[in-house]
Parts: C-alpha cells; structure tokens; sequence
C-alpha cells in the first residue's frame, strides 16, 4: 500500500539451499511469490551456481532442457528478470555456494553456450558473478561472446 504507485519490482534469487536457506527449490520460490498479495511485483533472478548446487543440472542438452522446463513449470519465464553466469566449485546437488569462473567448475563450459544461443533468454539481462575482480569479468565476457552462434532462424 505504501508503494502504491511505484513500478519497483522485487526479484527473489534461486540459492544454493546451504545451511537452512529456502529457495533453492523452484517450488519453494513459486510458494513464496503465491503468499505475497501484490506478486505480479516479484520477479526471479536464476543463478547458475545455486541453481546446479540445489540439484538442477545444465550440463547436457537434455539435463538443461529438463531444468529449464522445470523453472518454466514452476516458476515462470515470465517472472524470471535475471541470470547470473558463474560456475561452481562445489559438487553438483552439494547445496554449497561457491562461485567459480566460466567453464572452470563443475558446471563446465557447454552450459553457458546452452544459456547464451537459449532465444528464451535473448531480452534477459545476465550478469558475470565470478571470483578474481574486473580482468577476470573481462576474460569471461569475451569467453562468453566467443560462444555466440548465430541465428539460423
């Protein structure tokens, strides 16, 4: 009521599920946004690190498809507002979050390719979440714009 007026949205971040945070279940953010009265104001930002330590593998074309399909059917692509890249250092399904550079973690680099070509995502901002300050943000980003493919459509 007091924000009535306003356009700020407020996007809720998938997590790694370590120690006893809530969220990184896709329904358990679909559960959060259903209790919240005014939720068409709550968006979700997908972290790819938490999200493969929660248990949502991408590391193949049909494990992305099925996590993809997952966060679609519970979530909604058209809540989702943001992605943050970054690999992991932990195990999959270790529920730790542990940030690692682009392709040097468990997640590997095919997955970032899945997610940058996905045209599910093409108007979604993704932002660089790694370890190692601005040189290693811009080593990255050229890694991952050397993965663009072009449309073939």
């Amino acid at each position: 009521e007091r924000c009535a007026g306003f356009n700020t949205e407020i996007v809720l971040e998938t997590t790694a599920g370590q120690g006893t945070s809530i969220g990184f279940e896709f329904c358990q953010l679909r559960e959060i946004i259903n209790l919240v009265d005014q939720n068409h104001k709550l968006g979700v930002c997908l972290d790819t690190s938490h999200i493969f330590a929660a248990g949502y593998d991408l590391r193949t074309p049909t494990a992305y498809k099925n996590t993809m399909s997952a966060f679609d059917r519970e979530i909604g692509f058209d809540r989702l507002k943001a992605i943050h890249l970054n690999d992991s250092r932990k195990e999959f399904g270790s529920r730790l979050d542990r940030h690692e550079r682009i392709g040097q973690g468990k997640i590997g680099l095919a997955a970032f390719g899945f997610i940058i070509n996905d045209p599910v995502f093409n108007q979604i901002p993704k932002l660089i979440e790694i370890p190692g300050g601005m040189e290693s943000d811009q080593q990255d980003l050229m890694l991952l714009k050397s993965m663009i493919t072009p449309d073939e459509g």
